[in-house]
């Protein structure tokens, strides 16, 4: 992706067990991968590209409450720079979906389900491990 000017950033994944109910009603313990830190880097680039006048508006595709704080500070900036930006949130809606809210102070833009799974990068971009490295763990 470095070709193509896309900054790539990577976190670790923190696994935790997690109870599931199975559907025949029985319990199992099943460890569950969530990524940390993900919010904060993303919070940081659009704030640095905004201090930075790379765009006038921002799109985040996200409905994560604690990138409020990103609205406001972009507002603080549109202000202080006399220019004007604008941050909308797209996130995708649907029956079935249980928040149908977006991040508060931004425009919210609702998409479909098959529209937003247009918009995930299919490929993987995790390191490989080696033929050599997978033929010792044998």
């Amino acid at each position: 992706m470095g070709t193509r000017n896309i900054r790539t950033f990577s976190r670790p994944i923190r696994y935790s067990n997690q109870l599931v109910t199975l559907p025949d009603g029985s319990k199992t313990t099943t460890l569950v991968g969530r990524e940390k830190g993900i919010d904060v880097r993303l919070a940081l680039d659009v704030v640095r590209d905004a201090l930075d006048d790379r765009y006038d508006v921002a799109v985040v595709f996200s409905q994560d409450q604690d990138l409020t704080e990103v609205a406001d500070e972009l507002r603080k900036i549109s202000m202080r720079d006399d220019r004007w930006i604008k941050i909308a949130c797209a996130f995708p809606l649907s029956p079935t979906s249980r928040n149908r809210r977006g991040i508060n102070g931004t425009d919210w833009i609702t998409i479909n389900r098959a529209i937003y799974g247009t918009c995930i990068d299919p490929n993987d971009y995790r390191r490989k491990k080696s033929l050599k490295h997978s033929k010792d763990t044998k």
